[in-house]
C-alpha cells in the first residue's frame, strides 16, 4: 500500500515556512503499515496541482494534500478539486454550523469570506475540522483515495488521528511495518558498515538496514515488511541484538531517541544530576537538554561562561590558570568541569570551550579548537577535538561529543575508547 503527500503553498517552496506536516503524517502513516512512496511540495498554482494529482494517481493508492484551504484568493486547493474531479462547490451545512459556532466563540463578525469556507466539492466526503473553519474533503476516485486537509499543523493533525488514519486501517488489509532503531556514537558510518558488514550481507530480502549519519553519532535503523506482526518483529529484534553484541561499545541507545534523552534517563534511574558550563556553544547544551520534557527531574542548569571573568566568578575557575594557558586548554575546561560540580553540587559535570569561529583563531589554536572535560566527583576527563571552520557546526559537534564523552564516562568506558 503505496501513498504520496503533497503539501500546497509558495511559503513552503521559498523557505519561509518549514514543512513539518510531511514528516508527521509520514511516520504516523508508516506505523499503521502505509509505505510513503513520495513527497512533493508545489506551489499555489492550478496546473501545478493537477499536475502534481496526475502524477501521484499514477503511482500511489493514497494521496494526502494538506494546503490551500484557507479563506483569501490565493487558496485556490478547492476550486482546483473540482475540475479535477468534474465536480461543483456546495455549501455544507455541518461545515457552515462549524464556522459561526467558532466565530460566536471568540465574538467576532462573520463575513462571506469565511462563510465560503463550509463550500465543498459536490462529491467529496466531509471530514469536520474541530480546531479550525476549513473542512477537510474524502474523495475516492479510480480506486484511489484523497485527502485534501488544511496546512495548519494542528488541524491536519486533528483530522489524521481522528479520522483519516482509523479509516484508512479500516479499508485495507494492510502489512506490518516494523523498525529498530540502534543509536550509535563515537564510529563514522563507513567504520560502522566495516564492522557490522557481514551481518547486514546476512539479512533476509525482506529485511532492510539504514544508516542515518549525524555530525558526532549513526542512528542504524532495521526495517522489516511482513504479514505476520509478531513473526517481523522477531526477526527484526534477532537482527538487532547480533548488531548491537557486535558493536556495544558505540551503542548508545536500542530506541529511538537522542543521545541527551539517553542521558537523561540514564541519570533518571540511577537518581544522579547533571550540571553545564559552557562557553563556545552558548548554552545550546543546555537548550538540548531542557528541550526533553522531565528534564528537571535530573539537570539543575548550568552556566554560560563566555568571559574569562565570568569563568572565575560563576565557577571558580583561577586567574592564574587563565593566565599560563588560555580559556581554551585543558587545564581551563577542566577547572570549569570540576567548578560545576562543587558550586551547584550535582554528580556529573559537562565543561567546553574552544573558536567556534568563523574568527578568532590562532595559529596554535585555529578554529574549530575545542577543548571539552566531563566530571563525576570521582574523574575528570579532558579532551581536545578539531573540527572545522563552520560556526553552527562546531557548536553541534561539541554538543554531541560532550554528550558522547558524559556516557562513556557514566558507563565507565575506558578514555581510550572516547573518539
Amino acid at each position: 500500500m503505496l501513498a504520496e503527500i503533497i503539501t500546497i503553498g509558495d511559503e513552503i517552496l521559498i523557505g519561509q515556512v518549514v514543512d513539518t506536516n510531511s514528516a508527521w503524517m509520514g511516520q504516523k502513516l508508516n506505523d499503521i503499515g502505509i509505505s510513503v512512496k513520495q513527497i512533493t511540495s508545489i506551489s499555489d498554482k492550478r496546473e501545478a496541482i493537477l499536475t502534481a494529482l496526475n502524477e501521484a494517481c499514477s503511482h500511489a493508492n493514497i494521496i494526502l494534500i494538506t494546503g490551500g484551504l484557507g479563506p483569501t484568493k490565493d487558496d485556490i486547493t478547492k476550486h482546483t478539486l473540482c475540475e479535477f474531479f468534474g465536480a461543483s462547490l456546495v455549501m455544507n451545512d455541518d461545515a457552515l454550523n462549524n464556522v459561526k459556532e467558532i466565530f460566536k466563540r471568540f465574538n467576532r463578525p462573520l463575513i462571506e469570506v469565511n462563510v465560503r469556507q463550509a463550500e465543498v466539492p459536490d462529491n467529496c466526503q466531509v471530514i469536520q475540522n474541530k480546531n479550525g473553519t476549513a473542512p477537510g474533503m474524502w474523495f475516492e476516485y479510480n480506486d484511489k483515495i484523497i485527502v485534501s486537509m488544511p496546512g495548519v499543523p494542528f488541524e491536519m493533525v486533528g483530522m489524521m488521528e481522528g479520522y483519516v488514519l482509523p479509516e484508512l486501517q479500516k479499508r485495507f488489509n494492510i502489512d506490518t511495518i516494523f523498525h529498530k532503531t540502534i543509536i550509535t556514537a563515537g564510529l563514522g558510518e563507513s567504520f560502522l558498515a566495516k564492522e557490522i558488514e557481514d551481518i547486514e550481507d546476512g539479512l533476509p530480502e525482506h529485511i532492510k538496514l539504514a544508516y542515518l549519519p549525524k555530525l558526532g553519532q549513526v542512528r542504524l535503523r532495521l526495517s522489516a515488511i511482513g504479514t505476520n506482526k509478531e513473526h517481523v518483529e522477531k526477526e527484526v529484534e534477532s537482527a538487532s541484538g547480533l548488531i548491537i553484541n557486535r558493536i556495544k561499545k558505540y551503542v548508545v541507545a536500542t530506541e529511538d531517541i537522542t543521545l541527551q534523552e539517553a542521558i537523561l534517563n540514564h541519570l533518571k534511574v540511577n537518581n544522579q544530576t547533571l550540571t553545564t558550563a559552557e562557553s563556545c556553544t552558548g548554552g545550546y547544551i543546555a537548550h538540548l537538554i531542557t528541550s526533553i520534557p522531565g528534564s528537571s527531574n535530573a539537570y539543575v542548569g548550568g552556566a554560560v561562561t563566555y568571559s574569562n571573568q565570568l569563568k572565575q566568578q560563576m565557577i571558580g575557575v583561577k586567574a592564574e590558570t587563565l593566565q599560563a594557558f588560555g580559556a581554551v586548554s585543558e587545564q581551563t575546561v577542566t577547572e570549569m568541569a570540576l567548578g560545576a560540580l562543587a558550586t551547584y553540587h550535582t554528580d556529573f559535570a559537562i565543561a567546553c570551550s574552544g573558536i567556534a569561529g568563523p574568527d578568532g583563531g590562532t595559529s596554535d589554536k585555529p578554529v574549530g579548537t575545542i577543548w571539552i572535560a566531563v566530571a563525576s566527583k570521582d574523574k575528570v576527563i579532558a579532551k581536545k577535538f578539531l573540527f572545522g571552520n563552520k560556526r553552527l557546526q562546531n557548536i553541534e559537534r561539541t554538543a554531541t561529543s560532550s554528550f558522547y564523552m558524559l556516557w562513556k564516562l557514566m558507563n565507565n568506558i575506558a578514555t581510550e575508547e572516547m573518539l
